[in-house]
């Protein structure tokens, strides 16, 4: 990999790669570790590769006005970059188009420089569209808009395109306070045997395992993913996590063994999406019906896991109807012997038998969560 000194150049190859199908939580921290660049300059980078990638459909639109025809990727990297610096930012006009032009291909270099002034000097955009403006794909809007309300819904976007918060627990763990909340709300005592079904990166495994249970069983279906989780007990100490690599639909755990089990399911993801800005658009419009399958198959395999008097906690950090309410609908029908568990209050709200955290709520991830407790005469749902 080829040592870069510049900000804007590491940019603008870390755009390349996600644009051709890479993940921007993987490329960029590699691109930085291979560049000789400051802690301000790698923060700079950061906050514009996420920027870009987030706003990438009003960037196109802005220099696509001053376009003839299709261009190389990395001259659309470096033309991205630059628009979204001159209408999102607060770098100067004349430090954005410079820094941009060194930063792009030496035979392109005219061409940025033509492009990026022109945009500069257009002033504020005409823009066709709210979804354009706020850089989604239209079926993301249409979406959340059918299944949430056009206010909550277009609230939802524009607090999605802000860069989130860090916050960190007591162990010093950076997790989201919807993410906290939620193991929170699986309410382990001490001494409990939990599972965690899909669990990597290992965030509320850990968090379960700090509130006192004698045994967290954490399992992901990908190797690595466990090994993730792994890394993270052992960085906290969580000596009582037991890692498994298994798939959360066939756990190959003992019936009726567990005091409480977390499926937080594999979903997509249309509450986090200024946590992961490269998802709105790799995320396909079907994916919230096929993902909203693969939970009822998890919650049907960890119903069955729960000892009497035990509880399924159901958690998704997306805000579709397909994956919230619709499951939830669901288990009402299929889970027999479970009862739902009275939901948290503000700033959740009632969303089906579980609740819903908009982004705008508590300027936190999107999440749906859902509790349910098995009767003394529950018995294992048919698969």
């Amino acid at each position: 990999m080829t040592t870069r000194t510049d900000a804007r150049g590491v940019a603008v190859a870390a755009l390349v790669r996600i644009d051709q199908g890479a993940y921007a939580n993987l490329a960029l921290p590699a691109l930085l570790d291979a560049s000789t660049l400051s802690g301000r300059d790698r923060a700079l980078v950061t906050d514009l590769v996420y920027g870009v990638t987030r706003m990438r459909r009003a960037c196109d639109f802005l220099v696509d006005a001053h376009l003839r025809g299709p261009v190389e990727p990395a001259v659309r990297a470096a033309l991205r970059l630059g628009a979204y610096q001159l209408r999102f930012t607060r770098v100067p006009a004349h430090a954005a188009v410079s820094a941009t032009v060194a930063a792009a291909p030496a035979r392109a270099r005219g061409l940025v420089n033509a492009v990026l002034r022109r945009v500069a000097e257009a002033g504020e955009p005409a823009w066709p569209s709210r979804e354009v403006e706020l850089s989604y794909p239209g079926w993301i809007v249409e979406r959340l808009v059918e299944d949430l309300g056009a206010d909550d819904a277009w609230a939802a976007l524009e607090r999605m395109n802000v860069a989130p918060p860090v916050t960190e627990r007591a162990d010093g763990y950076v997790q989201d306070l919807a993410s906290q909340w939620v193991a929170d709300r699986v309410g382990v005592a001490a001494g409990e045997r939990v599972a965690d079904l899909c669990a990597a990166p290992g965030g509320k495994t850990t968090a379960m395992a700090a509130a006192g249970a004698g045994l967290v069983v954490a399992g992901d279906v990908r190797p690595a993913r466990a090994g993730l989780v792994a890394a993270n007990a052992a960085r906290l100490g969580a000596g009582n996590v037991a890692v498994m690599v298994a798939d959360g639909t066939v756990p190959g755990l003992r019936p009726g063994s567990l005091d409480r089990v977390l499926v937080d399911a594999p979903c997509s993801g249309l509450g986090v999406l200024r946590r992961r800005p490269d998802a709105r658009w790799r995320i396909d419009p079907d994916a919230p019906v096929r993902l909203a399958a693969l939970a009822r198959r998890l919650l049907a395999a960890a119903a069955a896991l729960v000892r009497p008097g035990g509880q399924l906690t159901y958690s998704v950090c997306t805000l579709t109807r397909a994956e919230t309410v619709d499951v939830d609908r669901w288990a009402e029908a299929e889970l027999a012997g479970f009862e739902a568990v009275a939901p948290p209050g503000p700033p959740w709200r009632p969303h089906g038998r579980g609740a819903l955290l908009l982004p705008q709520s508590a300027d936190t991830d999107g999440m749906f969560l859902l509790g349910l407790r098995r009767g003394p005469g529950g018995h294992q749902p048919d698969r």
